[in-house]
């Protein structure tokens, strides 16, 4: 069953963080994201210009209408409207007691915004009390231990309240960055290095999100924070560069990059080429991108559109035998098609509608290496004749 993730949060209207990167960060891992909405706020990347708290009345229907019918397998809780709102969404809460339950204190947006008033602070030792795990950076722990050592603090409130805490080291100067995973029982750390982005907007909102997902699925503490750190690296990468303040990740362009636990994913295909230089002038005239060039090591990869990749490895001794077909989807085939043909590519034939509901043109690479260009769209996953999953 797919992953059923409550999300008690802010909404950003800057869709940057809050509910936005909750719901972008759950769909794109494969889960349901369902929603309570603590607050609505007017922001964009440069900073929060409103705050309108909604009623705890109005969260705790939020929470019982998706509960009864939906059902959960996580929580992941963010911004809190009111200390009023932390106590009752705690004591509703402790109805679930076999929920991984993940608290991220939000305090202050990443442009410096305060989100949380001292009274909202105080009350949070109640959300810790029900929490699998919390995961504040390095200013929230100073403001719920008061100490300046992290470590310290971060045991303190395991001790106190018996949840893990994931200490995140996003706001420590220089490079080299470490988080830290302190348990009951166990302590991890993960080391990294600071990627070069002004487009942090939302970064921790995407980590517990993530984090819950995994947990909905059944994965440990430890390798649920393991592939969420990962989800937020790619998506820092990813991040498209909207606003003129902190920007909001790219959470949709992760794709195949981290997924939910299940079956492996297809997203790396190498073939064997003769010429290299032909072979990357032809696979860039394709209209894929190139993102590794090592003519001395006769490799080269390319990103498609779906987040895939596709190498090549030159070898000009090599027989090349087309024995296996390289299938690329396109949105508009005919368009691509009659395009490449202008640019003097030999097709064996143009598109064609075949009888598996797919339209296909078939050309080769300058090695010989089969090429299908094609338009399948639900025929590729859900034609017909798909095999019953229940029967497997």
């Amino acid at each position: 069953m797919i992953a059923r993730v409550l999300v008690i949060a802010g909404s950003d209207s800057g869709g940057g963080a809050g509910i936005q990167a909750d719901i972008k960060t759950i769909t794109m891992l494969g889960g349901h994201a369902m929603t309570a909405i603590t607050a609505i706020t007017a922001q964009n990347t440069q900073g929060v210009s409103g705050v309108h708290p909604v009623p705890a009345e109005m969260v705790l229907a939020q929470i019982d209408a998706v509960t009864a019918d939906i059902g959960i397998d996580a929580v992941k809780i963010g911004m809190i409207g009111s200390a009023f709102a932390a106590e009752v969404i705690a004591e509703r809460l402790k109805q679930f007691e076999n929920v991984p339950i993940v608290f991220d204190p939000v305090m202050v947006a990443t442009s410096g915004a305060s989100l949380a008033d001292e009274a909202t602070i105080a009350a949070f030792g109640k959300l810790m009390d029900i929490a699998t795990i919390a995961t504040p950076n390095l200013p929230e722990l100073r403001s719920l231990t008061g100490e300046d050592d992290p470590v310290s603090g971060a045991l303190n409130l395991v001790g106190k309240h018996g949840c893990s805490v994931l200490i995140k080291g996003g706001h420590e100067e220089g490079d080299a960055l470490a988080d830290v995973l302190i348990e009951t029982d166990n302590i991890t750390t993960w080391q990294g290095q600071r990627i070069d982005t002004t487009s942090t907007h939302g970064t921790g909102c995407t980590l517990a999100s993530a984090i819950a997902v995994y947990l909905a699925n059944g994965a440990r503490l430890t390798d649920a924070v393991a592939n969420a750190r990962e989800f937020v690296r790619v998506a820092l990468y990813a991040a498209p560069g909207l606003g003129e303040g902190a920007g909001p990740l790219g959470q949709g362009d992760v794709r195949l990059d981290v997924g939910p636990p299940g079956a492996p994913r297809l997203n790396q295909v190498t073939v064997t080429v003769n010429d290299y230089a032909k072979s990357v002038q032809f696979y860039r005239a394709l209209g894929i991108r190139q993102i590794v060039d090592s003519p001395e090591n006769g490799y080269a990869r390319f990103e498609t559109g779906g987040g895939a990749t596709l190498s090549i490895q030159a070898d000009p001794e090599e027989t090349i035998a087309a024995t296996t077909a390289v299938y690329l989807e396109c949105a508009d085939l005919d368009a691509l098609v009659d395009k490449l043909a202008r640019l003097g590519i030999a097709f064996e034939h143009g598109p064609r509608n075949q009888p598996w509901m797919w339209r296909e043109a078939r050309l080769r690479d300058p090695s010989g290496n089969t090429i299908f260009l094609y338009k399948a769209g639900e025929a590729r996953r859900f034609p017909p004749w798909r095999m019953d999953d229940k029967g497997l």
